[in-house]
């Protein structure tokens, strides 16, 4: 049987792998892309009925192409980001097989490059990227047992309300899947409580610019890293219902009861740690901190724009954050559902190189490998606080392409100097 072979092998088809794709194509590297399902897929089927963007489309899109027949600042639905992602592999011509899975890769031990085996035969490639995304596998933490009488599902599965026994609901995460869930589910008329750790919480928008400019023009998309000890805050925000600010007091004030983190179970008994003031607190800490930035800002480029005395005036203490509850027996409080908004963890088990640490994470600087000859793309923080954005995927994608480049013009390199000719000739 026949190898195939190609320069580089981009395994995954979502919104990192397609923005790869033009890079690569004007750097006229020669590339494949293998997609397990569809393009985009996880923008289909894995989010739920309702999510829309977090960030107005004028923003959050790829730089040279728009999200045509939407208004600039819409927050698009789930199935229309995927649709662009698919419109975007079409601009580009990107050559996708789709419903071909990578099984393992591994370096050839007599020659450079790696041998992929896949679900439609072996490829032979000089360079791999890794495409495949932050959010691969849903994590539930082991706290609550399956035998307990209680339905657990991860943020992942969860659809719309109509899909959930009868009973209360506990959502557990408080970053914008949990947060928004949780604020759907008790607009339908479920009774709800959220589980609420560590988070920040900006405006969604204010003095007249989005959240997204004001993170923009103060220089906030381009953090290099969290800083130490944020690495477990997560950021509750939202683009639902024509886009307001997260404010779990407002959510509290229309029936949401909080909670703090959840912590253990006993008997049908679920605990919670006394900090749910705390991380109540530390989030109206990072939304003061970005109004006062952006007012120091506006104040020193001299913009003209309106204040906003209003966006300082805080909702009510509501009876949870006042006398926090520290348990809910399930059977009293009739907890019938539990959903886990409690993020993915990575799986790069298939590539089998010395390019991770002692817990798997991929080991690199800006996606380029320890390994030679394998990179990464579309990981949290890659290079920056935007790169699991689309604009950001795009820009660390062409650094990533410009990396490939730049050793295919090594590897051309014979081991003799150029000869430079006089100008007189």
């Amino acid at each position: 049987m026949s190898v195939e072979t190609i320069d580089t092998l981009v395994v995954g088809a979502g919104q990192a792998g397609i923005a790869l794709c033009e890079h690569l194509g004007k750097q006229d590297v020669p590339y494949l892309v293998l997609e397990k399902n569809r393009i985009a897929e996880a923008w289909r089927t894995s989010r739920w009925d309702a999510l829309v963007t977090n960030g107005p489309v004028w923003h959050d899109r790829f730089p040279n192409l728009e999200f045509k027949g939407n208004a600039p600042d819409e927050f698009v639905s789930k199935d229309r980001v995927a649709d662009y992602i698919e419109e975007y592999a079409q601009k580009v011509d990107a050559p996708v097989r789709t419903g071909v899975a990578v099984i393992k890769a591994e370096r050839l031990s007599d020659r450079a490059g790696f041998r992929v085996e896949t679900s439609d035969g072996i490829i032979e490639a000089t360079r791999i990227v890794s495409a495949t995304g932050a959010f691969q596998h849903p994590v539930i933490p082991p706290i609550v047992p399956q035998s307990a009488t209680v339905t657990q599902m991860h943020s992942a599965s969860y659809r719309n309300p109509d899909q959930l026994a009868n009973g209360a609901v506990l959502v557990v995460g408080a970053g914008s899947s949990g947060a928004q869930i949780a604020d759907e589910l008790n607009r339908a008329g479920r009774k709800v409580y959220l589980s609420v750790g560590p988070h920040d919480r900006p405006p969604r928008r204010y003095r007249d610019r989005d959240f997204v400019w004001w993170l923009g023009v103060l220089g906030l998309w381009d953090l290099a890293a969290q800083k130490t000890g944020t690495e477990h805050v997560t950021i509750s925000v939202s683009g639902a219902y024509g886009g307001q600010t997260m404010d779990f007091r407002r959510l509290a004030g229309e029936g949401v009861i909080l909670l703090g983190m959840t912590a253990s179970y006993k008997n049908g008994t679920l605990s919670f740690a006394d900090d749910v003031k705390e991380n109540i607190a530390a989030g109206d800490a990072s939304y003061f901190e970005m109004l006062d930035a952006a007012d120091a800002y506006a104040t020193a480029m001299g913009l003209d724009l309106p204040l906003e005395p209003t966006a300082r005036e805080m909702f009510a203490d509501p009876a949870s954050l006042i006398d926090p509850i520290s348990s809910l027996d399930f059977a009293k409080e009739d907890i019938t559902t539990i959903i886990w908004a409690t993020g993915y963890k990575q799986d790069f088990s298939w590539l089998n190189v010395e390019a991770f640490d002692d817990k798997g994470a991929p080991i690199h600087q800006r996606g380029v490998s320890k390994e030679p000859g394998v990179y990464f793309l579309g990981l949290p923080w890659q290079s920056r606080r935007g790169s699991t954005f689309l604009w950001g995927v795009w820009h660390d994608a062409k650094f990533i392409a410009d990396q490939i480049a730049i050793q295919r013009a090594y590897a051309d390199y014979q081991g003799e100097a150029a000869i430079i000719r006089p100008a007189a000739d």
